[in-house]
């Protein structure tokens, strides 16, 4: 029994996404180390360590049975690539084409499927450990051939039994990490969402809508995330209670996140008629509690604790009644206005009541459509046809890899050509600077930098305090764990910790001071070559595929609208086909969010589209919160109109206006202009909207007649973006 001083504590370290892969890591370094000790036989510790980090690093979510299948596979890839650098060590043509033609190859599977770039990448890394292993005992030993590839790859064996059993233990603890995090980034969400009902004039919109687009983004990668743990544990396993739970609570923060980025009127309105009452007040507060009350689930599902969302109950209540009261003063100028504000406030309750439902998420019917949809490859047929579709020099995916492999082979060129000390770091330096893009690279060229600076500071610093082998031997084991912990989301700490790490197994075994100048030249050197490569070779500039993005954001907006109609005609179902559109819209949005922050870390010439992009996603995202406002409102069959010809012709065009936008922009093509055809669309909606006594299809002309209006802006910022695009 441990005192509630100490239980605390450990809960909280429990909730932690690092904390478990970091204890996983510990175990292993920790063993290995004792075990080097125990046999008097510091020499295995290098290679072991490294075997064990080349496997942290493969590792990808799964079940226990699922790891076990990828840990085979991992282990099979690491002895072939560790055998084969030992072999053609000694012959370097041989290696130099080995290393371009597997590097490439490697790099290409990241086209069929994040599992198999996983294991690709750490495999590209375990043989520049190889690499590194060999040079520190002074080449290949002709009758050991088996030593450095058998305890590489006992040292990646090692942590991958941890791995298998950690997860046959503890396989649901991930997928509730990862639905918190979901319940915390919809949490941010609408706290950023309530700022937009401020009631103050001449308040930046535009602003504040490009940063809910931005959190848009991190909430969608948390969704697609959860999403993809919940499928793999699902797969042979459906029925299971606590199962079922998580995929009801994923369904449900789907809900949440549909309401949450709803729009039903431009904000400058309401603000402008009811700056001198409650209601915007109200509204703000009742979406603050709600992101709250998203903060406080979160918090729940970590902790294990009963959920309350009595404040964010409290706030629907206040908001109703402030509503009640203007509704009462019967001001034919508020009616429209009212109305909007009447389909916020349906809006906002059932958001309540989703947030009650997570709480008791079993209650959710069990006859709802709860498929999800496999992006995964489903056979040898589709690995090859996904490799197929990237041999092309407009793939990324394909551009990246020739990049790399020509980076890794110049860079074996230059070690043999100057002959450095421990010149394989190069090599490493150059595998993990690399990136896909200008923006990324840069930015992990200069954490790799200042993190290597950093560590070899702090490792000078400590072998002279701490000249003892013990010491020195859990300072290994620490920074080693430390790099595990921080490498996700502080690159510069996560190198200076394996930078040291590195450094006391070097010492270990030898002098730890000689390696720090050599880590120091090849880490600025493999960085040099790294960044002169992506400048040079197939530069893939995000800000010349920005209106190619932009386009593939409409395509997905206008297949989202067509999902939305059809259930308007047919009646609301959650299916899989339409939430598949209203997630492939979501990602497209995030995608573009995303690709912008790359431009933005481009040279100046390269960046002169973010402003143009920046605008385009502040209206493609309104836009976006339109549709998700018809979307929320979804109810019974023929919400359009039987007799509504007009209603149903007008929402027809404006899907085929927005399809026909997205082709034009995507071919870098003169945006026609629609402004006339839209904006005549918008009045007879909205004079529609204005005679209509059904709530719902009120609702469904005044959104499209948003969508109408919003299309205008859209089309101007989509003609901005293609005359930059034809100027390429």
């Amino acid at each position: 029994m441990l005192p509630t001083s100490l239980i605390q504590p450990l809960r909280r370290l429990w909730t932690l996404e690092s904390f478990a892969y970091s204890l996983r890591v510990f175990i292993a370094l920790a063993g290995v180390m004792a075990l080097c000790w125990y046999l008097d036989d510091m020499g295995k510790l290098i290679p072991l360590f490294l075997g064990i980090i080349a496997s942290a690093l493969a590792e990808t979510d799964d079940t226990w049975q699922g790891r076990l299948q990828a840990l085979l596979v991992t282990l099979v890839c690491f002895a072939v690539a560790a055998l084969s650098v030992e072999l053609t060590f000694a012959h370097p043509v041989i290696f130099a084409v080995g290393l371009g033609v597997s590097s490439f190859g490697m790099t290409m599977l990241g086209a069929v499927g994040q599992r198999y770039a996983t294991i690709a990448t750490a495999t590209l890394i375990l043989a520049i450990y190889t690499m590194i292993s060999l040079e520190q005992h002074g080449g290949v030993a002709l009758g050991e051939l088996w030593r450095e590839p058998l305890l590489l790859v006992s040292g990646a064996a090692w942590y991958g039994a941890i791995s298998v059993v950690w997860c046959a233990l503890f396989s649901r603890h991930p997928l509730k990490l990862s639905l918190a995090h979901v319940f915390r980034e919809l949490g941010v969400y609408l706290r950023l969402k309530s700022a937009l009902f401020e009631p103050l004039r001449g308040m930046d919109i535009e602003q504040q809508r490009l940063a809910l687009a931005q959190q848009n983004g991190r909430v969608v990668a948390a969704l697609n995330q959860s999403k993809e743990m919940i499928f793999r544990r699902l797969e042979g396993q459906r029925g299971g209670r606590k199962l079922n739970r998580y995929l009801r609570l994923y369904f449900i923060a789907q809900d949440i996140h549909e309401r949450a980025s709803s729009s039903h009127y431009p904000y400058g309105a309401l603000a402008e008629a009811f700056f001198h009452h409650d209601i915007l007040f109200r509204a703000q507060r009742l979406l603050d509690q709600q992101g709250r009350a998203c903060k406080a689930l979160s918090r729940a599902l970590l902790l294990d604790r009963p959920f309350d969302h009595g404040p964010s109950a409290q706030a629907l209540e206040d908001f109703n009644a402030s509503l009640n009261n203007l509704h009462a003063q019967g001001r034919d100028e508020w009616r429209d206005l009212l109305r909007s504000l009447s389909a916020l406030a349906d809006n906002l309750a059932t958001l309540e009541d989703k947030l009650a439902g997570a709480d008791n998420p079993d209650a959710r019917a069990d006859h709802e459509d709860s498929s999800l949809f496999d992006r995964s490859p489903r056979g040898p047929r589709d690995v090859i046809e996904r490799l197929q579709a990237h041999v092309s020099l407009a793939s990324p995916v394909f551009r990246h890899a020739l990049r790399l492999s020509v980076t890794l082979v110049v860079g074996y060129g230059v070690l043999h050509w100057i002959h450095p000390t421990q010149g394989y770091w190069i090599l490493l330096t150059s595998v993990f600077v690399c990136r896909p893009n200008f923006g990324a690279t840069r930015r992990f060229l200069r954490q790799r930098i200042q993190g290597t600076v950093m560590g070899l500071v702090a490792g000078w610093a400590l072998i002279t305090l701490f000249p003892t082998e013990p010491v020195q031997a859990l300072i290994t084991v620490a920074a080693g764990v430390a790099f595990f912990a921080t490498r996700a989301h502080h690159y510069t700490l996560a190198t200076a910790s394996i930078t040291l790490m590195v450094l006391f197994c070097f010492n270990q075994v030898g002098d730890g001071f000689g390696l720090i100048w050599p880590r120091l030249f090849d880490t600025l050197l493999g960085a040099a070559i790294a960044g002169l490569a992506v400048l040079v070779i197939l530069p893939d500039w995000q800000g010349r595929g920005l209106h190619r993005q932009a386009a593939t954001t409409l395509e997905a907006s206008a297949a989202y609208l067509r999902a939305i109609l059809d259930q308007y005609a047919r009646g609301k179902r959650d299916d899989l086909a339409y939430r598949l559109a209203r997630r492939n819209a979501h990602n497209a949005d995030a995608a573009l969010s995303t690709t912008l922050g790359n431009v933005l870390l481009e040279p100046g010439h390269f960046r002169k589209d973010a402003d143009v992009g920046l605008r385009f996603l502040v209206h493609s995202h309104t836009l976006l919160s339109y549709l998700s406002a018809l979307g929320a409102h979804r109810g019974a069959a023929g919400a359009a109109g039987d007799d509504n010809t007009a209603v149903t012709a007008a929402a027809d065009d404006v899907a085929e206006t927005l399809a026909r936008v997205a082709r034009q922009l995507a071919a870098g093509e003169t945006i026609e202009s629609h402004q006339d055809t839209l904006t005549r669309h918008a009045g007879l909606l909205e004079a529609s909207a204005a005679e209509e006594t059904c709530d719902e299809r009120r609702l469904l002309q005044n959104q499209l007649a948003l969508i109408s209006r919003q299309l205008v802006a859209l089309s101007e910022a989509a003609g901005r973006l293609s005359i930059q695009a034809s100027r390429e």
